[in-house]
């Protein structure tokens, strides 16, 4: 038996990999340990996405090597080792293998080398965080991207867009949902691309219906990482009446200066990006809007950063995350003329997030009163001031990225409680709990 430990670095995809490694390994009988110092292989699941990520990659790496003890095995995998493998191989000598991205089948075939044991034939294609560790998982629906940003290098790192076949997606949601989870969360570089791969236009409608009603017991189906050139009124309104779909989505739009959009080769018509929030906005009333944006990108203005700001506060989006541009050096952007200061693009991302944090405040305020369904995620209460407090989030907050329900009382992890908000946060809000396990509604 072989003991592992794998570090996840980067963004919820890359956790969803994570859980595939683990998964392949689990199937030769291979036993995960909670420490590198316990394990035999360290397996570093790597993000290449940006410059800094992949500076913390390489720090990672170069850490873990130096601590290496005799006959234990370190592993590279993910984003960064699709071009930089040869060259983290040549620099760090410790490195005892490179797999490059979603290379999973790989990395298990590699492990039996070490101690050949029972690998299963089962084939897994789509990977998921465990159920056992939370009342969520995210289920990784297809990898890839045929956008051509100019500041991501996905489409390098991890190719054009492969999506992953309906019947294995459904087969992992069962299993999910047979584990107790909550809530799935559907990932992708571009969930609304799902499908265009394998000739369906418009497949992302019909795979929450094969969804829906595979995993009725699954009370939250939540889609993350939408383009908003591929959110069609079909999506809207079969997120509408499908009852286990909350009424959430995140579209990253990355700015809404036309001039820099087109500089970015993004969508450059703010007045589509208008008509698909009122679309589904009207066939969802209580739709929260996640979105992301990127500041100090080459180039940038202050007159376009200020339309920026102007469009932040004229959409009143729900939930908004901001970035400063950071380069990668694989991208056209890390070399076009005009790049910003960084004090600047610091400057910037505090005037956006402060008006984003005003936004949200009025937004949070119109809760008051109001009943919503909090699933719980704290594995025990807090204590408060001598009151216990249980965590937990609306439909209106996705895991890990936004914000939180403070919910006064014990309850266990994975319970649904409805309760009703007596106090509103910028970004949180504190409930008192009227029912416990009441039927899920999903608009709250």
């Amino acid at each position: 038996m072989v003991r592992y430990h794998i570090v996840t670095l980067g963004c919820a995809k890359n956790v969803a990999d994570s859980e595939r490694i683990g998964r392949v390994l689990g199937a030769g009988a291979h036993h995960e340990v909670a420490a590198p110092d316990a394990a035999d292989v360290i397996i570093v699941n790597t993000c290449g996405f940006i410059d800094a990520a992949k500076e913390e990659s390489v720090d990672t790496i170069v850490e873990l090597a130096a601590g290496k003890r005799a006959g234990q095995r370190l592993v590279v995998a993910g984003c960064l080792t699709a071009l930089h493998g040869a060259e983290l191989r040549a620099d760090v000598p410790e490195i005892d293998a490179v797999f490059g991205a979603e290379d999973w089948a790989g990395i298990g075939a590699w492990a039996q080398t070490i101690e050949p044991l029972r690998l299963d034939a089962q084939r897994y294609d789509v990977p998921e965080t465990s159920a056992a560790a939370r009342p969520s998982a995210y289920l990784k629906i297809s990898d890839g991207c045929n956008a051509p940003c100019t500041f991501c290098i996905i489409p390098k790192m991890k190719g054009r867009l492969h999506s992953a076949p309906a019947g294995d997606i459904i087969a992992e949601a069962r299993r999910l949902a047979a584990a107790g989870v909550r809530e799935i969360v559907l990932v992708a570089q571009d969930s609304t691309d799902y499908g265009r791969d394998l000739g369906q236009i418009d497949g992302l409608p019909a795979l929450l219906e094969q969804l829906s009603a595979a995993v009725p017991g699954v009370p939250w189906l939540r889609v993350m990482y939408a383009y908003p050139g591929h959110v069609t009124p079909r999506l809207a309104e079969t997120m509408a009446r499908l009852p286990n779909v909350v009424p959430y989505i995140d579209v990253p739009l990355q700015h809404a200066a036309e001039s820099v959009l087109r500089r970015m080769k993004r969508p450059a018509n703010t007045r589509m990006v208008r008509e698909m929030i009122d679309t589904l906005r009207a066939a969802m009333p209580g739709i929260a809007v996640r979105t992301t944006f990127i500041v100090g990108y080459p180039g940038e203005t202050e007159d376009e950063f200020r339309e920026l700001l102007a469009f932040v506060r004229e959409m009143a989006f729900d939930r908004v995350g901001c970035f400063t541009f950071s380069p990668q050096s694989e991208s056209p952007a890390a070399h076009a003329p005009d790049q910003v200061a960084e004090r600047v693009k610091r400057r910037r991302q505090r005037r956006l997030m402060e008006v984003a944090q005003q936004v949200s405040t009025i937004r949070n305020r119109a809760l008051l009163g109001r009943e919503i369904d909090v699933l719980v995620e704290s594995a025990g209460p807090e204590r408060t001031g001598g009151a216990e407090i249980s965590i937990g989030r609306s439909y209106r907050d996705a895991p890990e990225v936004d914000g939180l329900v403070l919910l006064r009382g014990a309850f266990p992890p994975g319970a649904f409680v409805r309760a009703r908000v007596t106090e509103t946060l910028a970004y949180d809000v504190v409930a008192e709990p009227v029912d416990v396990e009441a039927a899920v509604s999903r608009r709250g």
